[in-house]
Protein backbone atom coordinates (compact mmCIF):
# COMPACT_ATOMS: atom_id res chain seq x y z
CA UNK A 1 0.00 0.00 0.00
CA UNK A 2 2.90 2.57 0.77
CA UNK A 3 4.73 1.63 -2.40
CA UNK A 4 1.20 2.53 -4.19
CA UNK A 5 1.15 5.36 -2.82
CA UNK A 6 4.90 6.28 -3.36
CA UNK A 7 4.42 5.67 -7.42
CA UNK A 8 1.63 8.08 -6.90
CA UNK A 9 3.14 10.96 -5.28
CA UNK A 10 6.49 10.31 -7.66
CA UNK A 11 3.90 10.46 -10.72
CA UNK A 12 2.02 13.58 -9.57
CA UNK A 13 5.16 15.15 -9.07
CA UNK A 14 6.31 14.39 -12.31
CA UNK A 15 3.11 15.78 -13.86
CA UNK A 16 3.47 19.02 -11.97
CA UNK A 17 6.98 19.35 -13.25
CA UNK A 18 6.56 18.66 -16.95
CA UNK A 19 2.82 21.22 -16.51
CA UNK A 20 5.02 23.60 -14.97
CA UNK A 21 7.41 23.43 -18.06
CA UNK A 22 5.04 23.50 -20.20
CA UNK A 23 3.47 26.87 -19.22
CA UNK A 24 7.04 28.42 -18.74
CA UNK A 25 8.28 27.07 -21.98
CA UNK A 26 4.99 29.01 -23.83
CA UNK A 27 5.01 31.74 -22.01
CA UNK A 28 8.41 32.04 -22.72
CA UNK A 29 8.06 31.42 -26.81
CA UNK A 30 5.04 33.74 -26.63
CA UNK A 31 6.22 36.91 -25.35
CA UNK A 32 9.37 36.01 -27.99
CA UNK A 33 6.16 36.50 -30.74
CA UNK A 34 4.48 38.77 -29.22
CA UNK A 35 7.71 41.42 -29.09
CA UNK A 36 7.90 40.51 -32.98
CA UNK A 37 4.66 41.69 -33.44
CA UNK A 38 4.96 44.80 -32.28
CA UNK A 39 8.55 45.52 -33.61
CA UNK A 40 7.41 44.46 -37.08
CA UNK A 41 4.02 46.43 -36.73
CA UNK A 42 3.54 48.99 -39.90
CA UNK A 43 0.21 50.16 -39.71
CA UNK A 44 -1.05 54.00 -37.83
CA UNK A 45 -1.71 52.05 -34.50
CA UNK A 46 -1.96 48.93 -32.76
CA UNK A 47 -4.05 47.52 -30.03
CA UNK A 48 -1.70 46.87 -26.25
CA UNK A 49 -4.82 44.40 -25.64
CA UNK A 50 -4.01 42.33 -28.30
CA UNK A 51 -0.66 42.03 -27.59
CA UNK A 52 -1.22 40.78 -23.94
CA UNK A 53 -3.61 38.52 -25.97
CA UNK A 54 -0.74 36.62 -27.78
CA UNK A 55 0.48 35.94 -24.84
CA UNK A 56 -2.42 34.45 -22.60
CA UNK A 57 -3.75 32.47 -25.59
CA UNK A 58 -0.74 29.96 -25.84
CA UNK A 59 -0.72 29.60 -21.57
CA UNK A 60 -4.67 28.65 -22.17
CA UNK A 61 -3.86 26.76 -25.06
CA UNK A 62 -1.61 24.77 -23.11
CA UNK A 63 -3.45 24.40 -20.13
CA UNK A 64 -6.28 22.64 -22.19
CA UNK A 65 -4.09 20.61 -23.81
CA UNK A 66 -2.70 19.39 -20.89
CA UNK A 67 -6.16 18.88 -19.13
CA UNK A 68 -7.11 16.96 -22.26
CA UNK A 69 -4.07 14.63 -22.44
CA UNK A 70 -5.07 11.34 -24.28
CA UNK A 71 -8.78 11.05 -23.00
CA UNK A 72 -11.13 11.24 -25.76
CA UNK A 73 -13.89 12.17 -23.46
CA UNK A 74 -12.21 15.38 -21.97
CA UNK A 75 -11.50 16.27 -25.72
CA UNK A 76 -15.30 16.60 -26.45
CA UNK A 77 -16.25 18.48 -22.71
CA UNK A 78 -13.50 20.73 -23.66
CA UNK A 79 -15.56 21.26 -27.23
CA UNK A 80 -18.76 21.38 -25.81
CA UNK A 81 -17.51 24.24 -23.40
CA UNK A 82 -15.95 25.91 -26.04
CA UNK A 83 -19.17 25.86 -28.12
CA UNK A 84 -21.49 27.79 -25.31
CA UNK A 85 -18.53 30.71 -26.23
CA UNK A 86 -19.30 33.30 -29.00
CA UNK A 87 -16.08 34.57 -30.19
CA UNK A 88 -17.01 38.02 -32.30
CA UNK A 89 -14.02 39.40 -32.50
CA UNK A 90 -13.50 40.70 -35.97
CA UNK A 91 -9.59 41.39 -37.43
CA UNK A 92 -8.75 44.21 -39.57
CA UNK A 93 -5.20 42.65 -40.84
CA UNK A 94 -5.24 39.19 -41.98
CA UNK A 95 -1.34 39.89 -40.17
CA UNK A 96 -3.33 39.78 -37.09
CA UNK A 97 -4.72 36.33 -37.57
CA UNK A 98 -1.22 34.71 -38.39
CA UNK A 99 0.02 35.68 -35.31
CA UNK A 100 -2.66 34.28 -33.23
CA UNK A 101 -2.22 31.05 -34.81
CA UNK A 102 1.09 31.31 -34.45
CA UNK A 103 0.82 31.34 -30.44
CA UNK A 104 -1.94 29.04 -30.44
CA UNK A 105 0.10 26.51 -32.12
CA UNK A 106 2.81 26.96 -28.96
CA UNK A 107 0.23 26.39 -26.53
CA UNK A 108 -0.69 23.53 -28.60
CA UNK A 109 2.74 22.06 -28.84
CA UNK A 110 3.95 22.82 -25.18
CA UNK A 111 0.62 20.97 -24.22
CA UNK A 112 1.18 18.00 -25.84
CA UNK A 113 4.76 17.80 -24.80
CA UNK A 114 6.20 18.84 -28.64
CA UNK A 115 8.59 21.06 -26.83
CA UNK A 116 11.07 20.91 -29.85
CA UNK A 117 8.67 21.29 -32.30
CA UNK A 118 7.29 24.12 -30.60
CA UNK A 119 11.21 25.63 -29.72
CA UNK A 120 12.11 25.36 -33.31
CA UNK A 121 8.85 26.19 -35.10
CA UNK A 122 8.89 29.69 -32.78
CA UNK A 123 12.20 30.34 -34.13
CA UNK A 124 11.62 29.58 -37.90
CA UNK A 125 8.17 31.16 -37.63
CA UNK A 126 9.66 34.82 -36.34
CA UNK A 127 12.62 34.47 -38.79
CA UNK A 128 10.49 34.37 -41.03
CA UNK A 129 8.58 37.52 -40.12
CA UNK A 130 11.89 39.89 -39.96
CA UNK A 131 12.89 38.83 -43.05
CA UNK A 132 9.75 39.42 -44.54
CA UNK A 133 10.28 42.68 -42.31
CA UNK A 134 13.60 43.80 -43.80
CA UNK A 135 12.97 42.42 -47.62
CA UNK A 136 10.95 44.87 -50.18
CA UNK A 137 8.07 42.86 -48.96
CA UNK A 138 7.74 44.75 -45.84
CA UNK A 139 9.55 47.75 -47.12
CA UNK A 140 7.74 51.33 -46.37
CA UNK A 141 4.02 51.73 -46.54
CA UNK A 142 2.84 53.97 -49.20
CA UNK A 143 1.81 56.12 -46.84
CA UNK A 144 3.21 57.74 -43.76
CA UNK A 145 0.80 58.90 -41.64
CA UNK A 146 -3.10 60.14 -41.02
CA UNK A 147 -3.65 63.90 -41.29
CA UNK A 148 -6.86 65.63 -39.53
CA UNK A 149 -8.27 69.14 -39.55
CA UNK A 150 -11.39 71.25 -40.39
CA UNK A 151 -11.62 73.74 -42.73
CA UNK A 152 -14.34 76.19 -43.88
CA UNK A 153 -16.14 75.72 -47.04
CA UNK A 154 -14.59 78.15 -49.33
CA UNK A 155 -13.32 77.45 -52.50
CA UNK A 156 -10.18 79.46 -52.43
CA UNK A 157 -9.86 77.93 -49.07
CA UNK A 158 -9.87 74.49 -50.60
CA UNK A 159 -7.45 75.41 -53.66
CA UNK A 160 -5.25 76.58 -51.21
CA UNK A 161 -5.16 73.45 -49.53
CA UNK A 162 -4.48 70.93 -52.58
CA UNK A 163 -1.90 73.36 -53.35
CA UNK A 164 0.09 72.31 -50.10
CA UNK A 165 -0.46 69.06 -50.32
CA UNK A 166 0.51 68.83 -54.01
CA UNK A 167 3.50 70.78 -53.19
CA UNK A 168 4.43 69.19 -49.80
CA UNK A 169 3.35 65.79 -50.33
CA UNK A 170 4.20 62.56 -52.88
CA UNK A 171 0.97 61.13 -52.59
CA UNK A 172 -2.26 62.10 -50.50
CA UNK A 173 -5.63 60.18 -50.62
CA UNK A 174 -8.95 61.71 -48.90
CA UNK A 175 -10.46 59.36 -46.91
CA UNK A 176 -12.79 60.91 -45.34
CA UNK A 177 -15.18 64.16 -45.49
CA UNK A 178 -17.57 65.24 -42.55
CA UNK A 179 -19.90 68.45 -42.17
CA UNK A 180 -19.78 70.61 -39.47
CA UNK A 181 -21.35 73.62 -38.04
CA UNK A 182 -24.30 72.92 -40.53
CA UNK A 183 -22.44 72.54 -42.98
CA UNK A 184 -20.60 75.81 -43.24
CA UNK A 185 -17.11 73.56 -41.78
CA UNK A 186 -15.81 70.87 -43.16
CA UNK A 187 -13.88 67.71 -41.08
CA UNK A 188 -10.85 66.23 -43.86
CA UNK A 189 -9.14 62.97 -42.98
CA UNK A 190 -6.03 62.30 -45.57
CA UNK A 191 -3.63 59.42 -45.47
CA UNK A 192 -0.56 61.44 -47.10
CA UNK A 193 3.29 60.44 -47.61
CA UNK A 194 5.50 63.66 -47.56
CA UNK A 195 7.96 63.88 -50.12
CA UNK A 196 11.69 62.64 -49.57
CA UNK A 197 13.67 65.42 -47.90
CA UNK A 198 10.91 67.35 -46.65
CA UNK A 199 10.62 68.22 -43.09
CA UNK A 200 7.24 67.30 -41.32
CA UNK A 201 6.98 70.58 -39.21
CA UNK A 202 7.77 72.54 -42.40
CA UNK A 203 4.75 70.83 -43.76
CA UNK A 204 2.48 71.27 -40.39
CA UNK A 205 3.23 74.91 -40.19
CA UNK A 206 2.48 75.57 -43.87
CA UNK A 207 -0.85 73.81 -43.98
CA UNK A 208 -1.34 76.53 -40.26
CA UNK A 209 -1.14 79.17 -43.03
CA UNK A 210 -4.37 78.75 -43.99
CA UNK A 211 -7.58 81.28 -43.46
CA UNK A 212 -9.49 78.95 -41.09
CA UNK A 213 -7.73 75.78 -40.59
CA UNK A 214 -8.72 74.39 -37.26
CA UNK A 215 -8.03 70.61 -35.36
CA UNK A 216 -5.04 69.98 -37.14
CA UNK A 217 -3.41 66.33 -36.10
CA UNK A 218 -1.24 64.41 -37.63
CA UNK A 219 -0.81 60.99 -36.56
CA UNK A 220 2.43 59.51 -37.69
CA UNK A 221 2.28 55.72 -39.00
CA UNK A 222 5.20 55.04 -36.81
CA UNK A 223 3.00 56.35 -33.83
CA UNK A 224 2.39 52.85 -31.40
CA UNK A 225 -1.32 54.68 -30.15
CA UNK A 226 -4.07 52.68 -28.93
CA UNK A 227 -7.42 52.82 -30.45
Amino acid sequence: MLELLNVQNSTLNSDVFVLLYALLLAFILSTLIAVTYEKTYRALSYSRNYVQTLILISIVSTMVMQAVGDSLARGLGIMAAMAVIRFRTNFKDARDIVFIFAALAVGVSCGVNGFAIAIVGTFVFLLAAWVLYISPLGNSSFFDGMLRFSLETNPSYQEELKQVLARYCKTFALISLREMTQGKRLEYAYQIKLKKGVDRDEFLRKLGEIPSISGTHFMMQEATVEL
